[in-house]
């Protein structure tokens, strides 16, 4: 058998090599469900009867559908294959900044055929952009932006094929991670980062973080390093974002559990072993993914077992104040983040919805006790309130179950630090990879890209709960993901109820004739799967970007490369806007103030993009605009 390259595996393979789920799970076909109920607006894609959960039917386009929309400001893309970036005729696009580009005048050369070295490199932009928001200070645009991980054998020397060597190693690895803060302005030569402006700023793995919240001081936070429980070093595989009515950046700790180790043999007390097996991190003496243990004694667990409890957080970042400290916000809950939608209820207070990104795991939302009052006090609204989990009915319907400690059996403290945990003991809904979610800006209504699910229906999550085929997940060995779409009771984002449908399900009509086909408003045209990136316009747009198989095979077959669909969502109607460069995924969107630009994340590209024949792949920002120079979001 051919020996695999842990390096060359994304987190969730390599998640998925070294902790295999139990295959054990009674499993029964969903039959009619009690589903007849149609949409909550105009119905065209949900599901009309249990047959079409079966697979053995779908409804048809309504004549709604089947007229062309006005509200699209472009002509459809076709799908595409190649290297590089495409718009739509009438629009342009050019790069914005790729891994390595300097913040600061002081920052070392970046080298085509070899990058750089760890001096300086917490000078340059990340690599691996992810989410990000844009923020207007005082007329400055401010862009804040993720950087989710590493490819080591793009950053390390080619000699080490990917392998960690030293401290240096790991120190050039940790910088290149975590978020970058940076002006940006548009001038003559269209948008460049504004190198030394006094708001850049390079966030990382050892940058200063206070934690609060109910975990906070808790003994299972308590370090050597740290014997309050109350401060941490970095922020970890930052994948989503987010952004508070405040004018403050969240970005949100996902797959952490990939950069612990251990270098001798563990024992653990029962908490801490379970815990470690629900959030998959490895207990075997070994490299691991990044080998930061062999080097750095924070990350292994032998000499620091409670490590690992202090990253998988919200972390709350001011983008006005360099000097600021990142707060670590315990109570939202410790899981693999996706991202952060946030709202604001009738009565003022805050609402923040969030995707356990895991095959199987769930949705939260968190609801904060006081009330946001635009230049008041802010200080609690991410500290003091409660956390649900949702449940989804068959008939539609569904319910925010509170995370309490009546409602678990654990403390609050617990709650916090095995979210997961807390969320199963209340018989929460087992989702398809819950990712990116998004509030309409427009309606009362949200939506969340359940990615895909190879387990759904075939065995049970991490923590041994149901997967079974459900209504709001209603294919087995999902390959091609869907997005559900939710309106809270009252339209008051904070209640406890709320109506669901489908807006999509993705699929391949070209290849198959049953559910593995897509929902009504997916065809020939515009074929996706996977989605994964997603933004509302102030417009109500609903933006697609996508993480899945562009083999452009199979039953991928016509899909192209990864790609940006813009979706309306009372017709149900989606367009393909952009296709990313072959190997890439398309993730992390946001507009310039007057909206005439929109800013596009490509990560993890094949060579030679952006920068041609023999470079380097660079993860990098794209700008999108119009050719007339009119409004784009």
């Amino acid at each position: 058998m051919t020996q695999v390259d842990p390096r060359d595996l994304s987190f969730d393979d390599w998640d998925e090599l070294h902790f295999p789920r139990s295959d054990e799970q009674e499993f029964d076909q969903v039959v009619e469900r009690a589903i007849s109920r149609r949409g909550f607006l105009s119905g065209i894609v949900a599901f009309g009867s249990g047959a079409a959960v079966m697979g053995t039917g779908l409804l048809k386009g309504s004549t709604a559908m089947a007229a062309q929309s006005d509200r699209f400001a472009f002509t459809q893309l076709a799908a595409q294959t190649d290297g590089t970036v495409h718009v739509p005729e009438g629009y342009n696009w050019d790069v914005l900044v790729r891994w390595g580009d300097p913040l600061f005048s002081d920052a070392p050369e970046f080298s085509a055929e070899t990058g750089h070295g760890v001096v300086g490199s917490d000078r340059v932009f990340g690599e691996n952009t992810d989410g990000m928001e844009l923020f207007n200070v005082g007329g400055h645009e401010l862009l804040v932006v993720n950087s989710e991980y590493v490819n080591t054998k793009v950053n390390l020397p080619a000699a080490q094929e990917g392998k960690v060597q030293s401290a240096d190693d790991v120190t050039l690895l940790q910088n290149l991670q975590g978020v970058s803060v940076m002006e940006v302005a548009e001038g003559e030569n269209g948008w460049a980062v504004v190198v030394d402006s006094p708001f850049n700023r390079r966030i990382h793995h050892r940058t200063e973080m206070v934690l609060d919240g109910p975990a906070a001081g808790h003994d299972l936070l308590k370090t050597e390093a740290d014997a309050t429980g109350t401060q941490s070093l970095g922020t970890f595989n930052n994948c989503g974002s987010g952004r508070t009515p405040w004018g403050t950046y969240l970005t949100c700790e996902e797959n952490f559990n990939g950069y612990f180790g251990t270098t001798a043999e563990l024992e653990l007390d029962e908490t801490v072993a379970a815990g470690f097996k629900r959030y998959g991190v490895r207990t075997k003496v070994d490299e691991g993914r990044y080998n930061y243990h062999g080097f750095d004694a924070r990350f292994d667990l032998s000499k620091n077992p409670n490590e690992p409890h202090r990253a998988g957080y919200l972390v709350e970042i001011d983008p006005a104040d360099p000097n600021a400290t990142p707060v670590k916000h315990t109570a939202l809950g410790r899981f693999k983040h996706e991202n952060a939608a946030c709202a604001v209820a009738p009565d003022g207070r805050v609402v923040v919805y969030m995707g356990d990104d895991e095959r199987g795991e769930f949705m939260y939302k968190w609801v904060s006790r006081d009330v946001y009052v635009p230049g008041g006090d802010t200080s609690t609204l991410l500290s003091e309130g409660q956390l649900f989990v949702a449940k989804f009915n068959d008939d539609m319907t569904g319910e925010w179950v509170a995370l309490t400690p009546a409602a678990t059996g654990m403390e609050a403290a617990e709650i916090a630090i095995f979210t997961r945990t807390a969320a199963s003991a209340v018989g929460a809904t087992t989702m398809d990879r819950p990712e990116w979610i998004a509030v309409n800006p427009t309606a009362i209504e949200a939506y969340c890209c359940l990615t895909n699910n190879k387990n759904r229906g075939v065995k049970p999550n991490a923590g041994g709960d149901d997967t079974s085929v459900n209504a709001v997940n209603p294919r087995e060995a999902n390959k091609y993901g869907q997005i559900v779409r939710w309106r809270p009771h009252g339209d008051n984002h904070a209640a406890s109820t709320f109506d669901w449908d489908l807006y999509v399900m993705a699929g391949n009509p070209t290849v198959h004739d049953d559910a593995r086909k897509g929902s009504a408003n997916v065809n020939a045209g515009n074929l996706f799967n996977s989605p994964d990136g997603m933004q509302i316009d102030t417009t109500g747009l609903l933006w697609i970007q996508t993480d899945g198989k562009d083999n452009n095979e199979g039953d991928f077959a016509g899909m192209g490369n990864n790609q940006m669909l813009a979706g309306d969502p009372v017709t149900g109607e989606i367009r393909r806007f952009l296709t990313g460069p072959k190997g890439s995924e398309v993730t992390g969107l946001t507009w310039s103030s007057d909206k005439r630009t929109m800013f596009v994340g490509i990560q993890h590209p094949k060579a030679p993009f952006p920068d041609g024949e023999g470079a380097l792949p660079r993860s990098s920002i794209v700008v999108v605009k119009r050719d007339d120079n009119a409004k784009v979001g």
